[in-house]
């Protein structure tokens, strides 16, 4: 606690942080007895009626939230946010990788596992949903959407928090969301799942961004690439296998419930390790803790500076998103980043449901896909050295090849109509995730600096875009076969890859600074690397 107290040392106040999430965590308590009740009945809950605890309950859930939120908020709001606009922390380009960076790596890893699993969970839940509520699969498939949607807010509204409140006071305040939407796996109506679901969205989505953003500034700059490739990689394969494996270990006793209660112990697991976070440079400094900023730093071989009117580019050479082959590059990632929606949003989701509809169980149809994921984690570690050693386009070529092989095999197995889905579902799930460790590493290390934010937040949203797209012929019923939508996805990948290998930019081993200056196709003029 000691070193959560340095966190929250210059925050509104260090007991409403507490007593917030005690609040959540009670009442998230109050809803156990409805699920233990369900016993005899394996957990079938669908038309009970809500207690008048398990509404205390969703009382104590919402005011425990504003009252951690509260806590975090630094004080003097306005003066920390001037304050923070013209500071950039980053580590030196050769800085020493240490047991601190590592150690952050790590942890940033199970927090990533644990955000992952949440929206993944939703596809071995949905099945068991459908049934307990007696809705069709469109209606099910609410849940998914609008958990989907809550991303998409989420990772804008997150993005913005982690600039006022820090990088680790942010993830400790999403942990406190993830242990109030536990109570899904006790909700008797469908509405109240979907309401709890957008929640969960919401409080997921924006983990990647604030990750990346503290690996960014924590990170030396050579060491960065594979880094970020490693780190979201590991996050999005231990996720889908944590996801896979309470399913495959769970379910067929307590019910598809479970999945959402384990939101509980792996909450509080983040909120623990946010003591083993180091607070964001950048908001120590802006709050005037220099000596702590510089501990931080030291740690990490990073530094501080300011920016100022001077270091600046002028207005005339400041670089825009002009020309044929910027367009053609955003296209590429952009529809990249579509079909990663499609299938993980879309294809993977699906597939729980489409194998138990083939005749297997809930538990051999998770234990498959946990396989699936298990096999998939070496690869990962191979993405980090392919994108830090070999080359960062051909590598993100690679995973998108990888993920139509995986594609044609799902076909294959439609088409035969009998096999083992462990070998395509592997191939999915590693193409995928690499297609997603790279892909906002290298949009943001092809674009100008006056335009990377901006360009690598569109390719983000494309992301979330598929998904979208994917739930939405889900909700109207015109969900295709498993087979019918790995050819539709196989089309677009196609184009991506395609345009990717030609327009794509090696940027391994290059200065960003070069995208700044005005050559060719990017603009006119040029930009001092002083």
């Amino acid at each position: 606690m000691s070193t959560m107290g340095s966190t929250l040392s210059d925050r509104q106040a260090i007991w409403a942080f507490v007593l917030g999430c005690l609040a959540v965590t009670a009442g998230v308590g109050t809803h156990l007895p409805m699920f233990a009740m369900g016993r005899q009945m394996h957990y079938h809950l669908a038309g009970m009626p809500m207690t008048s605890s398990m509404v205390v309950g969703m009382v104590l859930i919402v005011g425990g939230l504003f009252v951690a939120a509260y806590g975090l908020l630094p004080r003097n709001l306005s003066a920390h946010r001037t304050s923070t606009a013209d500071i950039v922390v980053a580590a030196p380009e050769d800085a020493q990788l240490g047991a601190a960076h590592f150690g952050l790596m790590a942890i940033l890893v199970i927090a990533l596992v644990v955000d992952v699993m949440k929206p993944a969970a939703l596809g071995f839940a949905i099945p068991g949903m459908t049934s307990e509520y007696g809705v069709s699969k469109a209606t099910a498939s609410l849940v998914a959407f609008f958990a989907l949607v809550g991303t998409v807010v989420g990772s804008v509204v997150w993005g913005f928090l982690a600039d006022i409140y820090g990088r680790k006071a942010t993830i400790l305040l999403s942990a406190v969301f993830f242990v109030g939407t536990a109570i899904c796996g006790a909700m008797p109506s469908l509405a109240w799942n979907i309401g709890m679901c957008f929640m969960m969205g919401a409080a997921a989505g924006g983990m990647l961004p604030v990750t990346y953003a503290l690996l960014a500034e924590m990170m030396p700059t050579r060491h960065r690439g594979w880094a970020l490739v490693l780190v979201g990689g590991l996050g999005a394969v231990g996720g889908y296998f944590a996801a896979s494996g309470a399913s495959a270990l769970w379910q067929g006793t307590f019910s598809w419930r479970i999945l959402f209660l384990l939101n509980l112990p792996t909450g509080l697991l983040l909120v623990v390790l946010g003591n083993f976070i180091p607070e964001s440079a950048k908001f120590l400094i802006a709050r005037g803790r220099i000596a702590e900023a510089e501990t931080v730093m030291r740690r990490f071989g990073a530094t501080a500076r300011k920016v100022t009117a001077s270091s600046q580019p002028p207005r005339s050479s400041r670089r825009y998103l002009t020309g044929f082959h910027l367009w053609s590059k955003l296209v590429a990632l952009s529809l990249a980043a579509l079909c990663w929606g499609l299938i993980n949003f879309g294809l993977l989701l699906w597939l729980p449901g489409d194998l138990q509809e083939k005749g297997y169980s809930v538990t051999v149809a998770s234990t498959l896909l946990a396989k699936s994921a298990l096999i998939s984690f070496p690869t990962v570690f191979l993405c980090a050295f392919l994108y830090s050693r070999w080359s960062t386009k051909w590598s993100l070529v690679t995973m998108i090849a990888i993920t139509m092989v995986g594609l044609g095999l799902v076909v294959h197995l439609e088409v035969a109509g009998r096999g083992s889905p462990v070998l395509p579902v592997s191939l999915l799930i590693v193409g995928s995730n690499g297609i997603l460790a790279i892909l906002l590493p290298y949009a943001a290390e092809s674009f100008p600096l006056n335009v990377r934010g901006r360009a690598t937040g569109w390719v983000a949203a494309c992301t979330k875009a598929g998904g979208v797209g994917a739930q939405g012929l889900a909700i109207t019923a015109l969900v295709p076969s498993m087979g019918s939508a790995a050819i539709a996805i196989m089309l677009p990948t196609t184009l991506a890859l395609a345009l990717i290998a030609r327009f794509g930019r090696e940027t391994r081993g290059t200065d960003l600074r070069d995208l700044d200056v005005d050559s060719g196709p990017f603009g006119h003029g040029s930009i001092s690397r002083s």
